[in-house]
């Protein structure tokens, strides 16, 4: 029994699609269960091939009833600008897992965390996110933390601007090398994890694309890409902060942005001295601006 969260969101979707296509129509492999808040948003072929529980995955009876004689989890806790406290949005998540995991069978949970464990402090959400594996490991379940960097798909928030103006804006030293992910590598990473059941223990598993590209070679992709001139602005985490506190983010979560911001800058466990993971994360970033940002520039 596989049980999949978040299956409409911008990963987790992607990682349904991966498993329903390697169990195509066989009879033989595990069963399948989601997590979703609104049903209508999944595909036929996940209603009929899925037992659906409608609801969050935070609330302990849902996620209890979805788990109840699963194998393998696949859990990430999803974004919330607007929450309270950044770290209280990730225990109040992970919590309900971890009761889940001491009283039900799961025996495996592969989970969406971030590079930087022993390096980020002070770093918002990614602090976060590391913290969670922590709790989650700490219950003896064997666990796969995957390890993205700077995912390439937070630049499709900046594709009017792209196309209008020609202009990104980072948060980030414009001549340091950044590190990337693309989301289908995490998904698909996610779907061999979950279709084996002969892994164990606790680790790591890092995704860093093939490109040691800082943010101003992306711009000279982006401009190959486009056919048109590309710049990128390097803004401050203070003006970060302002704009998600203009888009809706509450105090704490815009706070927990402009600090992850300032910590990737600062403390470079985005940077250059991680190797790249050509097995896990072999999408470049040129291949990712061709196949999905240049058609939402064109949107």
């Amino acid at each position: 029994m596989i049980v999949i969260t978040t299956p409409t969101g911008g990963i987790g979707r992607q990682v349904l699609d991966n498993v329903l296509d390697a169990l195509g129509a066989r009879d033989d492999g595990p069963a399948l269960r989601v997590i979703a808040r609104d049903p209508g948003r999944l595909t036929a072929r996940t209603r009929e091939r899925a037992e659906v529980f409608q609801g969050s995955h935070a609330d302990p009876e849902v996620l209890g009833a979805a788990c109840e004689g699963a194998d393998q989890v696949f859990w990430l806790v999803p974004p919330a600008p607007g929450a309270d406290s950044v770290e209280g949005h990730f225990r109040d998540f992970t919590l309900p897992l971890c009761e889940v995991i001491a009283r039900r069978d799961v025996a495996r949970v592969v989970a969406v965390s971030s590079l930087g464990r022993g390096v980020a402090k002070d770093a918002g959400p990614i602090s976060a996110s590391l913290a969670m594996d922590d709790r989650i490991a700490a219950t003896g379940v064997h666990y796969r933390a995957l390890c993205p960097p700077f995912l390439m798909e937070n630049l499709l928030g900046q594709a009017a601007a792209l196309r209008d103006t020609g202009e990104f804006r980072m948060a980030y030293a414009t001549d340091r090398v950044l590190r990337t992910c693309a989301t289908a590598d995490i998904a698909a990473t996610a779907a061999r994890l979950l279709l084996d059941d002969s892994w164990t223990g606790r680790a790591d598993v890092p995704l860093v694309g093939p490109d040691d590209l800082t943010p101003e070679g992306m711009a000279e992709v982006l401009a190959d890409v486009l056919g048109r001139p590309v710049r990128v602005r390097e803004t401050t985490p203070e003006a970060y902060k302002a704009s998600a506190l203009r888009f809706g983010a509450s105090e704490s979560g815009a706070q927990g942005l402009a600090d992850m911001a300032s910590a990737m800058d600062a403390q470079g466990f985005y940077g250059a001295a991680e190797p790249s993971t050509p097995d896990t994360a072999p999408t470049s970033f040129g291949r990712w601006c061709e196949e999905v940002l240049r058609p939402a520039t064109l949107a």
